[in-house]
């Protein structure tokens, strides 16, 4: 009996612990999704009133494209791969349109400190350490006379 009890007792822990895992996250909208990613570039590079009006327009034909790409099927994944790469340029072109020299330059800059952090991001997830936090010790290689 007590095996029993103990038995679905842990049966219990472990589906409340998955459950509470995925509970948190939902699936944003495309608007959602468009009203951050503008909030972001509003907030890095002061863009003004009709910038961002543009950019979020821009932002939010992105999302939505994307969206109806996730919806296809996934049996071709360099295709789907491709439109989201043609997509990523076709947004880029547009918001360089509407941003000025200033603007573009402190997007350019801020560019590679992105992709490092995104690059740390994805090397947590697989459980890797990150390239810089890697220590040597020194007393190790050293051989006593």
């Amino acid at each position: 009996m007590k095996r029993i009890v103990l038995t679905l007792a842990i049966a219990f822990i472990g589906l409340t612990a998955s459950y509470a895992q995925t509970a948190g996250k939902q699936k944003m909208t495309p608007e959602q999704k468009a009203e951050k990613s503008t909030a972001k570039l509003e907030k890095e590079l002061s863009l003004t009133a009709d910038q961002k009006q543009k950019i979020y327009t821009v932002e939010l034909d992105k999302y939505k494209k994307n969206e109806e790409l996730h919806k296809q099927s996934h049996a071709d994944r360099k295709a789907t791969r491709d439109q989201h790469i043609a997509s990523k340029k076709e947004t880029d072109a547009k918001i360089d349109q509407i941003l000025t020299a200033d603007q573009k330059k402190k997007l350019a800059d801020n560019h590679p400190a992105k992709k490092a952090k995104t690059q740390e991001k994805k090397d947590r997830r697989k459980g890797a350490k990150p390239a810089n936090d890697t220590k040597t010790d020194d007393n190790t290689n050293t051989m006593e006379s």
